[in-house]
């Protein structure tokens, strides 16, 4: 009888450690394969300026802006070069310079929100505001 519960709670519980989607290729993600990343841990990484944090950010995203002249140092310093990262800007182009200097850096696996807050407000998916 121990055992039949101990198989239920544990078919019940959610799997702490989920799975992510393949890389893909060219670095882009889209809305849905973002929230599989993000759900799985990434490093996400918003790197527009303050003013555009102010009107939102993804939940749970480290704030490093890409026109800092330190964006490397920042990156270097808040980052895990092993792990994957995510980045996002307003609507992808920022965020993909952002991604080219992090492979440069020696980032092994890093994706592009393809269409940035852009395309995360069109899904309808939350945003947080900073405090």
């Amino acid at each position: 009888m121990l055992r039949l519960l101990l198989l239920a709670l544990a078919l019940a519980l959610p799997s702490a450690a989920k799975e992510p989607p393949p890389v893909p290729k060219d670095g882009k993600v889209r809305v849905e394969q973002a929230k599989q990343w993000i759900d799985a841990g990434v490093q996400l990484v918003d790197v527009r300026t303050p003013a555009e944090w102010d009107e939102g950010v993804i939940e749970g995203a480290r704030r490093i802006n890409w026109k800092d002249e330190d964006f490397a140092k920042q990156a270097r310093d808040q980052l895990d070069p092993k792990r994957p990262v995510l980045v996002y800007c307003r609507s992808g182009g920022r965020s993909a310079g952002a991604a080219k200097a992090l492979r440069q850096m020696g980032f092994e696996q890093v994706l592009n929100l393809e269409g940035g807050m852009i395309a995360w407000g069109k899904a309808d998916e939350p945003k947080v505001l900073v405090q």
